[in-house]
């Protein structure tokens, strides 16, 4: 037996703690985890922000996958604590430092979101480097740290006009399961920030595809309910709105009601999405159903003494946010998806009760309304009920009366099942040849599948009477419906739509997903929807046959036929490459294309950069000028432009580097002031993360003896390169050529790694033929095993919802019964789509 004593207990503290076990800081390692840093960073801003000292915040998502979030708050302290280090410096190494702790007003932090002084430091902590700018009384003060730990001192590297605090940094690879940010995750949270904190600009940009938001809403949460109701039918024009503080807890409620048939209510505290609700969402729906039921008895409105409306009754149709700002709120753990104050919930009760009864008193007509529509709610919910228990005893939506038309699976472990739904009779009968009965269960829709987001069909009993729905929910045995819905009786783990790769198909898939996102929604989020990826293309060469998804797969499988038909020289060296090195160079051309766009993007010339830096070796010295407003790049001698007013657009011309001084403060001509700059910064840099990884990719290339020269047909004097007709003479200074041998004994000659590709391309193509799928029945069951069905070789999507505002504004702009916003939507993006199927139907 091994002796257990007190050398083998371990005590973890701070970073060391963090980086062992993150998850207890963070909401795990995955995505969630990963945008958590980000939402960290961005709360102390938005917490400057809640104390009056913040209007704009700016987050940059790098090519990199780094992180740049800024403010133009106070600045993080920078004068010495009494540890002996600076403040910043223990703020961003000691965990459950700052100054948020005990409420103090003297500086502003009344209420706040991060609260446990770990966000920042935690950030620090998993991240490979940050950087962290200052701008405080008229300096810039950076300081770099790199896995938690700082590298240098904070020192002075400039001058500036304005304040606020800055972070640059890139996620640990190593503890991370991937660093690749979402633009969609990150729009979600910046917007709902923008509407909960009125009048601030946020701005959120995405170096990688060039994507930009900004989300400024002076409006608050009221623009926020008007944006999620812009293309519903309202029953009132204008979302009542409510704000009072009550013992330190300050409350902001916005609804709306409409004639939709869902409920859509979001909850924050302290300015944080609150996902599983809590004591203030508890306050605001106890307040709203005790409102309308006084209010309707009070006017005889309900038939029956005992008579009253059900929660669920009055906020059908219903959109609304509540907000609450408490002192000391208490989170469900550092993830805080939800309130648990006590206190909160009275107060949030009664501030609601009060301000909501003085408005129906006051409009009348409106409570009517909305009265009215409860009380059909009502009604549709006992018809509803009348449905089921119909339905029930039908035998329709329980176990013991599965649909005919269901083919079910041996496996009865729903973990290790999966069911395909299935456009169309003919194709389900396919898809039952081809599976594996096991575990695959087949159910094929017949009929037309309802438009979910028509408002006369949202109505569960309505929902009910469609035939091919009332067996999609008996085959998944989950029942339907607020009261009866229970993901516990799910039948399969995988729910897999399976359609036409065309017209009809997308159009099919898109009904289906909207009746899971609205009527079964947690399907969505515990990740048991998918969509199965049917093949595009059959690409056939003889007896040989590939499966193509897109055009990528296309260029590849190409690729690979060429290969076994030739033989590639590097004539400079004449050095043979194999079909593996041939390969490799052609990714990395790839790669090198990809990484020019990224520096283009950033508005960089960026051929003259390859060109000068690569090829030349000239390395003109690059810029990055950084203003208040603005980052820009410039190579030395170029003339920029710096905005002295925005109110009044002044620009003055400077030259770089005449003109570094810029820093310095100018003195007024007439000595009467001293005039200021613009706040500036200018740095010589070639540490960018693409000309970093252009560097890497040119090494790589250099083992196989190709120079910058060698990859693009580049101009000089206007002039370009030339190809010779003899091979003989072709290692002249200047130009390579590559030579690409056929088995025939065909000899093709190119001068760059691109006509290479171009060539190899070409020859792959040679003999082929491509048969473009539009329907699943084209294939015979063994195809479609498998190329969709088959779990070694099949690719399925998975469904997320990233962006529940994006999703709503989607559905209901290109499903609901309004014609205008489609229209719009048509008029706005028609010049934009890339995937047009005119062969479709």
């Amino acid at each position: 037996m091994s002796d257990y004593s007190a050398k083998d207990i371990q005590a973890l503290e701070g970073r060391e703690a963090v980086r062992k076990r993150p998850s207890m800081y963070i909401a795990n390692t995955s995505s969630d985890g990963l945008h958590q840093l980000v939402t960290e960073v961005v709360d102390n801003s938005i917490d400057e922000a809640i104390a009056g000292y913040c209007k704009e915040i700016d987050v940059t998502i790098h090519s990199d996958n780094s992180i740049t979030e800024s403010d133009d708050g106070r600045g993080i302290p920078i004068d010495m604590h009494e540890s002996g280090r600076t403040a910043l410096e223990v703020i961003m190494t000691e965990l459950h430092s700052g100054g948020k702790f005990d409420g103090r007003s003297s500086i502003g932090y009344k209420v706040a979101g991060g609260l446990h002084g770990v966000g920042l430091t935690v950030v620090n902590f998993l991240s490979e480097w940050l950087l962290v700018e200052v701008r405080k009384n008229g300096n810039i003060y950076r300081q770099r740290y790199e896995y938690g730990n700082p590298v240098n001192e904070l020192k002075v590297v400039g001058k500036a006009n304005s304040r606020g605090t800055s972070h640059h940094f890139l996620p640990d690879k190593t503890i991370f399961d991937s660093i690749e940010f979402s633009f969609d995750m990150l729009s979600t949270r910046l917007r709902e920030l923008a509407f909960l904190n009125k009048g601030i600009k946020i701005t959120l940009n995405d170096e990688r595809t060039m994507k930009d938001r900004v989300f400024h809403y002076e409006g608050g949460i009221v623009s926020f309910v008007q944006l999620l109701n812009q293309n519903k039918n309202i029953l009132h024009s204008t979302p009542i709105y409510i704000q009072k503080e009550r013992e330190n807890v300050q409350a902001e409620v916005a609804l709306q009601f409409t004639d939709d048939y869902s409920e859509q209510v979001f909850s924050y505290a302290n300015n944080i999405n609150t996902h599983n609700g809590g004591t203030h969402l508890t306050g605001f729906r106890s307040a709203l159903t005790r409102v309308f039921n006084d209010y309707a008895k009070s006017r005889n409105l309900l038939k029956g003494a005992d008579a009253s409306l059900q929660g669920d009754d009055i906020r059908e149709g219903l959109t609304a946010v509540v907000s609450v700002k408490v002192p000391e709120p208490q989170f469900g753990g550092q993830t805080k998806d939800k309130l648990g104050n006590r206190e909160v919930q009275g107060i949030v009760e009664s501030i609601v009760h009060e301000e909501l009864s003085t408005y129906l008193e006051e409009n009348p007509a409106v409570a009517k309304n909305i009265v009215q529509k409860s009380i059909l709610a009502s009604q549709a919910r006992e018809a509803a009920r009348k449905a089921r228990e119909l339905t029930r005893r039908k035998g329709i939506l329980e176990d013991s009366g599965l649909p005919e038309t269901l083919a079910d699976c041996s496996e009865k472990s729903a973990e290790n099942s999966e069911i395909f739904l299935v456009e169309g009779i003919s194709a389900g009968g396919l898809a039952k040849q081809a599976r594996d009965r096991r575990f695959q269960a087949i159910l094929p829709l017949r009929g037309k599948f309802t438009n979910i987001e028509k408002v006369d069909k949202m109505r569960l009993d309505k929902i009910l009477a469609n035939e091919t729905i009332r067996t999609l929910i008996s085959a998944l045995g989950t029942s339907i419906g607020q009261d009866d819905f229970d993901l516990t009786k799910l039948r399969y783990g995988k729910v897999i739509i399976m359609a036409d790769a065309d017209v009809d198909g997308a159009h099919i898939r898109t009904l289906i997903l909207a009746f899971f996102y609205r009527q079964m929604p947690e399907l969505i989020h515990k990740g048991h929807l998918y969509v199965a990826q049917p093949p595009l293309y059959r690409a056939y060469k003889g007896r040989r046959e590939r499966y193509i998804n897109n055009e990528e797969e296309m260029n590849k499988y190409l690729m690979e036929l060429a290969f076994e038909n030739i033989v590639v020289t590097n004539i400079k060296c004449e050095r043979p490459y194999t079909d593996l090195q041939t390969h490799q160079i052609i990714e990395n051309m790839y790669a090198l294309e990809d990484q020019l766009v990224r520096l283009h993007r950033r508005g960089i010339e960026s051929d003259r950069l390859f060109r000068d830096w690569f090829v030349d070796e000239a390395n003109t010295p690059l810029y990055r000028i950084k203003t208040d407003k603005d980052e820009y790049y410039r190579f030395e001698g170029e003339q920029f432009e710096i905005m002295e007013s925005e109110e009044e657009q002044i620009a003055e011309e400077k030259e770089i580097p005449e003109q570094l001084d810029m820093l310095e403060k100018k003195e007024d001509e007439d000595a009467q002031e001293e005039e200021k700059e613009p706040q500036v910064i200018v740095e010589d840099v070639s540490d960018l993360p693409e000309i970093k990884e252009i560097r890497s990719l040119l090494e790589r290339f250099a083992k196989r003896e190709i120079m910058p020269e060698d990859l693009y047909e580049y101009k000089n004097g206007k002039e370009a390169w030339e190809e010779d007709e003899e091979l003989d003479g072709q290692k002249k200074e200047g130009k390579v050529l590559f030579r690409v041998e056929e088995k025939d004994e065909t000899i093709h000659i190119v001068s760059s790694v691109r006509d290479l590709i171009d060539k190899i391309t070409e020859i792959g193509k040679q003999g082929i033929n491509v048969q473009r799928y539009k329907g699943l029945s084209e294939m015979n069951s063994e195809q479609l095993r498998v190329t969709t069905m088959d779990p070694a070789v099949r690719t399925l999507i998975q469904i997320k919802l990233e962006d529940v505002v994006e999703a709503d504004l989607m559905f209901t702009t290109l499903m609901g019964s309004k014609v205008e916003p489609r229209k719009e939507f048509i008029r706005k993006f028609a010049l934009q789509v890339t995937n047009l199927d005119i062969y479709g139907s």
